[in-house]
């Protein structure tokens, strides 16, 4: 089957085809008789093979539309009965939904995917291909080819022992095919969720395309296969518990290996049904065993109506439930963590806060609740009248259980995790800074209170490789607190960080209690210039130039020319009689550290300005 649905008819050029549309149909005409065939196959092989058949090749081929038709949804009726009224089939094995769903997903998906096959003639690969065909147009042939075999299935299978009940059939397998369909043409589109049309609500559009829509759907997915897993597990631990009940029922059923095959392929199909029950079991209302009789984790209430099958009797017998029926309450509790746990992801990655991160696993615990609820709709179903008229469990109850149980649980424990996660990415505070923090509230004398509504200012620490700098990378302190700027050697850290940082061009910081001296001596605007000695090179012999090298050429300097020094001329000197600018020498000693006074009156006076040139 695989190779056909591979090798399906491809779209042909423009020139070969009278329209896109009747290919699209015969695709799905196709896709439903393959599912109709395979299921014909394998009826016709258990007819064959019973040494005891009820009737002949037609009866068996229309058991086997019948049975096609359940797998879309479909209501059949069981017309001989001992009471001589018609009994209802409602429960539909989910397993067998399957085979048809992804026929009719593979026809849509591969008109607008087409695949080039490699041992194609080179005629067929030089011819042009044609435009392929919008969505809502191979949607539209598709379903139609599909449920034009659907409906003649339907004719066919009315003469048999099961025919189809015509109102459950006319909308519920148009529905099943259409969202097959709907899925195939949105997956060849590439799974977009976006955009919408235009008559859709805006709010409705930014909630559907909102980032907080895409992680709860994918964190409520993981709550409902975390409860379809713990479902299927109280299952199979019920059913090994009641193992005699099982064995003495699959053996009653059949006495030949093809009869028993027949029940053992059943009872595999109608696994996930069992899944979805043992799901609203842990949930706790349960399921219905028959009209007026429920299973839950407190017991069983009424009279159960169950009728002889081996997957059946999974179901508990006691009246009041013990402590093992009540420890199924962890899988629901199992669902809430893994609810949690992908919406703080979520929140961390996009840096939602708390609300933020509140309503995202509040969504999520909403749809997992409606697919829990559309779950237990599909799961459930009639097989008669009177006491089995109700199988399975109720939507309602369950969606509303399961909402209950995701929010409860999920949404303190998403606010959680998020807080916990975020825990490792805040930076440690040392233990004086701490102390420091507690008593910023308190003035300072001579320094003044810290300024009220100022953030904590952060200190940087020292610069190494020491693994403890990433724990205690910064120390906040308040504004106010100067002192603790310089205690403790903090500027010696923060000037040997400065230097390391510089690569060497710093140099070291001085001792404590030193004051920085300009390299030159400050001007004294009080006394008279330091006399230098005179050179017959002019003003620019007075100062030293660097040797610049040897000038390349086209180009500039290697590096700086240092020139004359920037300040005004000073007025010619007399010949004769005091200098105007000059100041007689204090009594007292200079101090040190400053500028040097006047020459002594014994010395010739010299030019104030070394780069004047000589008079002489």
């Amino acid at each position: 089957m695989t190779q056909v649905t591979e090798r399906s008819l491809p779209l042909l050029p423009v020139k070969a085809r009278p329209s896109v549309l009747a290919t699209c149909f015969l695709r799905g005409a196709i896709a439903a008789g393959l599912g109709l065939g395979a299921l014909a196959v394998l009826v016709m092989v258990l007819w064959i093979s019973s040494p005891y058949p009820d009737s002949g090749p037609g009866g068996a081929l229309r058991t086997a539309a019948s049975l096609w038709l359940l797998a879309h949804g479909a209501q059949l009726v069981r017309p001989e009965t001992l009471t001589g009224s018609p009994a209802p089939v409602g429960l539909v094995p989910l397993l067998l939904v399957a085979l048809p769903g992804w026929l009719a997903h593979r026809a849509a998906r591969d008109v607008l995917m087409p695949e080039e096959d490699e041992d194609e003639g080179e005629g067929y690969a030089d011819e042009p291909a044609g435009p392929l065909p919008s969505g809502w147009a191979v949607f539209g042939a598709v379903t139609c080819g599909y449920l034009v075999i659907a409906t003649a299935t339907v004719l066919y299978a009315a003469a048999g022992p099961l025919p189809a009940d015509p109102l459950t059939a006319a909308w519920r397998l148009p529905l099943t095919v259409a969202l097959a369909t709907a899925a195939g043409v949105w997956t060849a589109h590439g799974r977009p969720l976006g955009p919408l049309p235009e008559r859709v609500p805006a709010r409705v559009r930014s909630l559907l395309l909102d980032v907080r829509t895409s992680a709860a759907a994918r964190a409520a997915g993981a709550a409902v296969a975390v409860l379809l897993g713990g479902g299927a597990l109280l299952a199979g631990a019920g059913l090994a518990w009641h193992i005699g009940m099982a064995e003495d029922a699959f053996l009653r059923l059949a006495e030949d290996w093809s009869g028993r095959l027949a029940v053992l392929l059943l009872a595999l199909a109608l696994v996930p049904n069992a899944a979805v029950w043992g799901a609203a079991y842990g949930l706790g209302p349960g399921f219905a065993v028959g009209t007026g009789a429920a299973a839950g984790p407190l017991g069983v209430a009424g009279t159960p109506a169950l009728p002889h099958f081996p997957l059946l009797a999974a179901v508990p017998t006691g009246g009041h439930g013990s402590w093992w029926n009540w420890a199924a309450a962890g899988v629901p509790l199992a669902a809430g963590l893994v609810l949690a746990r992908f919406t703080a992801r979520a929140a961390v990655a996009e840096g939602w806060g708390r609300r933020g991160t509140a309503r995202a696993a509040l969504l999520g615990a909403v749809l997992c609740g409606c697919a829990l609820a559309g779950l237990a709709a599909v799961a459930g179903g009639p097989l008669g009248t009177g006491a089995l008229a109700a199988l399975g469990p109720v939507w309602w109850r369950t969606g509303g259980a399961a909402l209950l149980w995701a929010a409860v649980v999920g949404v303190p424990a998403a606010v959680g995790l998020r807080a916990w996660r975020l825990r490792g990415a805040v930076p440690r505070r040392s233990l004086r800074a701490r102390i420091a923090g507690v008593f910023s509230w308190r003035p300072r004398r001579g320094r003044g209170a810290a300024v009220p509504g100022s953030g904590p200012v952060p200190v940087p620490g020292p610069v190494g490789g020491d693994s403890s700098a990433d724990e205690e990378a910064y120390d906040f302190l308040p504004v106010g607190g100067g002192a603790l700027w310089h205690e403790d050697g903090a500027r010696e850290a923060r000037w040997a960080a400065l230097k390391e940082a510089s690569g060497g061009l710093m140099a070291d910081i001085p001792a404590a209690g030193a004051e920085l001296s300009p390299p030159w001596p400050l001007p004294n605007p009080g006394a008279a210039p330091d006399p230098a000695p005179q050179t017959p090179g002019g003003l620019d012999a007075a100062r030293p130039r660097a040797d610049p090298g040897p000038v390349p050429e086209g180009g500039p300097l290697p590096g700086p020319v240092l020139g004359p020094l920037p300040g005004p001329v000073p007025e010619p000197v007399r010949e004769s009689g005091p200098h105007p600018d000059h100041v007689p020498e204090p009594d007292h000693a200079p101090e040190p550290g400053s500028p040097p006074g006047p020459a002594p009156e014994s010395e010739p006076h010299a030019d104030p300005d070394p780069r004047r040139p000589d008079p002489a």
